[in-house]
């Protein structure tokens, strides 16, 4: 299954647009790849073609990546004086924030991205990367 599919059944599953629904999706995945380590996000990636190139599209750690305004300056900079990892997840939450969708579209369309991940790659290798950002899944209000 690749991203594209990914993408368009979050979308039509949390009932968001699909342009937002590719936002949402790619700062979760850069999140993701900023702060889970080894070779599971790799696995996991591997198994969503495209999930890779989605991810660096909306890289959370990018100049200006973070949702602009004094918020997304002090996000930035705290994230920034934590390190890279609490950088990554603090940008993420600001990209998704200013991504226009509430707390629970967000809570919706990352139920949706998990259970999709779980399908093309597996819940062994999906839960080994979620169990590495533990903070996200927090945000994101998952248990």
């Amino acid at each position: 299954m690749n991203i594209q599919d990914i993408v368009n059944t979050i979308s039509n599953t949390a009932d968001i647009d699909p342009v937002t629904t590719e936002k949402v999706v790619g700062t979760v995945l850069s999140v993701l790849q900023h702060e889970a380590e080894g070779t599971s996000v790799d696995q996991l990636f591997a198994k969503m073609p495209g999930a890779a190139e989605l991810a660096q599209q909306y890289d959370v750690m990018a100049a200006g990546a973070s949702g602009g305004g004094l918020l997304g300056s002090l996000e930035s900079a705290l994230g920034g004086a934590l390190g890279e990892k609490a950088g990554a997840l603090l940008n993420g939450i600001a990209q998704l924030k200013a991504s226009g969708l509430d707390m629970d579209q967000i809570r919706r369309a990352g139920e949706a991205l998990i259970e999709q991940a779980k399908t093309a790659a597996g819940p062994q290798i999906t839960n080994q990367v979620l169990g590495q950002v533990p903070s996200l899944k927090g945000q994101l209000g998952l248990s």
